[in-house]
C-alpha cells in the first residue's frame, strides 16, 4: 500500500496531475504561451545577458511562437488536446521570459485575452521576484479573485555564491519578501529550483529544499541544469569544464529532496525537458520518461515518499 496520501497511482509524490484532477474534477492542461516580454536581467535594468543557462527564448522553448497572437498560440494547442480529451479544461501558462515585466494595462490585455476563452480555468505566470511592483501586486490580487492564479518565481538556489555565478541578479532576501507579499494576498506560489549548478554539492541542494519548507509556497519545479547552445553557460563549460550530474546522481538527489519536502507542496516538474537540437549536455535528459521511471523505482526501492523525513 502506498504510504503517500496524495496519489491514486504508483507515484510517491504530489503530482500536478493529481492536484488538478482533484481540484477541477477533470483533466487539465497547461498551454505554454510566449507573450513577447523581455527581462530586466537582459535589458540592463538589473543586469545584462540574462541568467547564464537561459536560452534566447527565455526558458520558453516549448512556449508558442511569439510572432503569432496569444489566442492563436492557445488554440493551436487546445485543438490538439480537445480531440483526445473533449472534457478537458485549460490553464494559460505565460512562460517565456519575465511575464510581469510590463505596464499593468499591457499585462491586463494579454492575461485576460486568454482568461476570456472558453474552458480556461486559470493562469500560471512565470516571473522574477524583482519584477512585481505594488501596482502589479494589486492587479494580481484582483485577478486571483477572478480565476485560479499561480505565480511562478525563479529561485534556482539559496546560495548567494552560486546566484552570482549564474547571474540571477536578485538576492535571496528579495525573493523571500516577494513570497510573503504574494502569500498575504492569498496568491499561490510555485518556486523553480535547479540541481547540478556549478560548484554545488548534494548538501547545498538539500539546503535549498529545507529553506523552501519554511516558506508558504504551494508548489515546486525541480530542474536539472542543462547546457544549451549559444548561452553564457555553454561558453563557461567550454572554457572551464565542470562536473555535470549523472542520471543516477540526479535521481538520488531528487529522491533525497522529496523525502525532505513538505508533503503538501505540489510537484509541478521533476526533471528538465530540453530540445534535442539545442542541447550540449547532459544527453540523458532527452529520455525524460526514463528519468521519471527511475525516480519512481528509487522511491519504491527505498520504501519512501515525499515528506517522509519532513
Amino acid at each position: 500500500m502506498n504510504a503517500f496520501p496524495f496519489s491514486d497511482n504508483n507515484k510517491r509524490y504530489y503530482t500536478l496531475d493529481y492536484f488538478y484532477k482533484h481540484k477541477f474534477n477533470t483533466k487539465v492542461f497547461k498551454v505554454s504561451l510566449n507573450a513577447g516580454f523581455t527581462c530586466p536581467n537582459i535589458d540592463g535594468t538589473t543586469g545584462s545577458g540574462g541568467c547564464i543557462y537561459c536560452s534566447k527564448l527565455g526558458s520558453g522553448e516549448f512556449a508558442g511562437d511569439k510572432e503569432k497572437d496569444l489566442i492563436t498560440q492557445f488554440n493551436e494547442v487546445k485543438e490538439m488536446m480537445h480531440k483526445k480529451w473533449p472534457q478537458a479544461q485549460y490553464i494559460g501558462y505565460f512562460q517565456a521570459h519575465t511575464n510581469t515585466y510590463a505596464p499593468v494595462l499591457e499585462l491586463q490585455q494579454k492575461y485576460e485575452s486568454i482568461l476570456n476563452l472558453s474552458h480556461v480555468v486559470g493562469l500560471n505566470i512565470a516571473t522574477r521576484a524583482d519584477s512585481i511592483d505594488d501596482e502589479c501586486l494589486n492587479y494580481l490580487e484582483e485577478l486571483n479573485h477572478k480565476t485560479y492564479l499561480t505565480i511562478e518565481l525563479g529561485l534556482q538556489t539559496i546560495h548567494e555564491k552560486t546566484a552570482k555565478l549564474i547571474n540571477r541578479c536578485h538576492t535571496l532576501t528579495c525573493f523571500e519578501e516577494m513570497v510573503y507579499k504574494l502569500h498575504r494576498r492569498n496568491i499561490p506560489i510555485v518556486v523553480h529550483i535547479m540541481n547540478g549548478l556549478p560548484g554545488e554539492t548534494r548538501e547545498m541542494m538539500l539546503e535549498t529544499i529545507q529553506y523552501l519548507n519554511t516558506l508558504p509556497i504551494a508548489g515546486i519545479k525541480i530542474h536539472m541544469l542543462h547546457i544549451l547552445k549559444d548561452t553564457p553557460l555553454a561558453v563557461l563549460y567550454e572554457k572551464h569544464p565542470f562536473k555535470i550530474l549523472t542520471k543516477e546522481e540526479y535521481v538520488s538527489i531528487v529522491c533525497d529532496q522529496l523525502e525532505l519536502l513538505n508533503k503538501d507542496i505540489v510537484i509541478h516538474r521533476i526533471t528538465g525537458d530540453p530540445k534535442c537540437d539545442d542541447l550540449i549536455a547532459p544527453s540523458w535528459l532527452l529520455k525524460k520518461f526514463c528519468v521519471l521511471n527511475d525516480i519512481d523505482k528509487e522511491l519504491q526501492r527505498r520504501d519512501s515518499y515525499q515528506g517522509k523525513l519532513f
